[in-house]
């Protein structure tokens, strides 16, 4: 149902267009379309060549650093603050500690929910600063997020491991999705705000 006042029909365009504007609604709609189906084409474009990337750095110095260095190194030093007895130590890609351990294998450390991150990022029209800004945050939330979730496993594994299963096979892996969306939005949110008031 379209409002007379908002839409009339043309004979020149066969189609309503706008009162105001003159502008067809159905190629509005049309290129309304398209634009969505080029963002999700690209968005899956860019997070395809990152994983590709990740999948072909694999065994080298990148994978060490974001897996030995900045996963399970910081995992083990927050675990030896949390339980000091258990002497929790990073050995490669694996927690080790008495009474049981964990192994950080692939999805683990966290990259995918980064290239996600950036390929909604890269798609997203907004000005350069902003998605920088909003990158590095994302980034930085994510690692924050990541940790903790290493830590819950550890201490699932140790506990109960049916726990574990449930917590790495289901509930984690939706939280993560969420957490992403959710902090791509209320940066979106926050970026609108301000150009609102920049405007």
């Amino acid at each position: 149902m379209r409002s007379p006042e908002l839409h009339q029909w043309s004979a020149a365009h066969g189609t309503y267009v706008e009162t105001r504007t003159g502008s067809p609604v159905l190629a509005r709609s049309a290129s309304v379309r398209r634009g969505l189906m080029v963002r999700a084409g690209l968005f899956l474009l860019v997070f395809t060549v990152l994983q590709i990337s990740w999948e072909l750095s694999r065994g080298g110095a990148v994978e060490h650093l974001v897996v030995h260095d900045a996963t399970v190194r910081p995992a083990a030093a927050l675990i030896r603050v949390l339980t000091p007895a258990i002497e929790a130590t990073a050995d490669g890609y694996s927690l080790k500690a008495f009474g049981g351990g964990l192994n950080i294998l692939n999805g683990c450390e966290g990259v995918e929910a980064v290239f996600l991150l950036l390929a909604a990022f890269v798609i997203t029209p907004m000005p350069w600063r902003a998605r920088l800004t909003g990158v590095a945050f994302g980034i930085a939330f994510l690692f924050a997020v990541n940790q903790l979730r290493v830590v819950i496993l550890f201490y699932a594994w140790r506990t109960d491991p049916r726990l574990f299963a449930n917590l790495h096979g289901l509930v984690m892996p939706i939280a993560m999705t969420i957490l992403i969306a959710g902090y791509y939005y209320a940066w979106l949110a926050h970026n609108a705000r301000r150009t609102d008031h920049s405007a």
